[in-house]
């Protein structure tokens, strides 16, 4: 049974699709269009609010067919492949686990050779802040001064810990939490599409339960589903997540 978890079948695939971030979606956006985009990007905020979608997206606007483009097709092979996470010339780090020196220098290395066919080599470094002090200082000349083929997007929910030489070197942008009505707005929707019947204050204790992560609300909305199938009531929705529901919140309220 090869179920899609809903975070990953409804991750966007459009900056238009973003929930949120419009700061970091109208910034982004206008530099593709007038051709000014950094060499390199750092993407900074809580787990779950877009960091690395936002990432594969640059990737995508990048090396469509159509592109640079604002707003990638979706359906050439480099954005379907770089949505699927095959792209041979997007390469995506997990410094947590590749942290080491060692690793930076096959970074530093592959960034001298030309894209095997897309127009851009895009290096995406998720929590790089894992990187040990010899990696990032191995990383500094080849972030500050790039070859032209080459895109750097770093990404970190912990900003304090990188260095202030990286920071220097790299476009900044704060990722927010999202809010309860923005989480709650994309539930319904993929509610909907899934053919579950939610109540909106069902909706509400998903997206509370979340804590301004979209990814997260989507996880939960899994969890609601599996324990209390299509159509959970806010009782369910409280039981399946160990939740208190605000009728009993009420109750206890009334009763002091």
């Amino acid at each position: 049974m090869n179920y899609l978890v809903l975070a990953r079948k409804y991750r966007p695939q459009q900056f238009g699709e973003m929930s949120g971030q419009q700061h970091v979606v109208r910034t982004l956006s206008n530099a593709l269009r007038t051709g000014q985009l950094a060499h390199a990007f750092l993407f900074t905020g809580p787990r779950g609010v877009g960091k690395t979608t936002t990432a594969r997206l640059v990737a995508k606007a990048l090396n469509c067919e159509k592109g640079p483009t604002a707003e990638p097709c979706g359906a050439c092979t480099p954005c379907v492949e770089i949505a699927e996470g095959r792209a041979v010339d997007v390469v995506e780090i997990d410094a947590a686990s590749n942290n080491g020196v060692d690793n930076v220098r096959d970074i530093v290395e592959a960034v001298k050779y030309r894209p095997a066919r897309d127009r851009y080599k895009v290096f995406v470094v998720d929590e790089v802040h894992m990187l040990s002090t010899g990696a990032f200082n191995a990383l500094l000349k080849t972030l500050e001064e790039p070859p032209e083929h080459v895109k750097f997007v770093l990404a970190t929910t912990d900003v304090h810990k990188v260095p202030e030489t990286i920071l220097s070197r790299c476009q900044r942008f704060d990722f927010r939490r999202l809010t309860l009505q923005q989480i709650a707005d994309q539930l319904a929707k993929v509610a909907e599409a899934e053919g579950m019947r939610l109540a909106p204050a069902a909706l509400a204790l998903v997206a509370r339960q979340a804590e301004g992560g979209m990814r997260d609300a989507l996880s939960l909305l899994d969890q609601v589903r599996a324990a209390a199938g299509d159509t959970p009531d806010e009782a369910a929705v409280a039981e399946a997540l160990g939740a208190v529901d605000a009728a009993a919140i009420s109750r206890i309220g009334a009763a002091l």
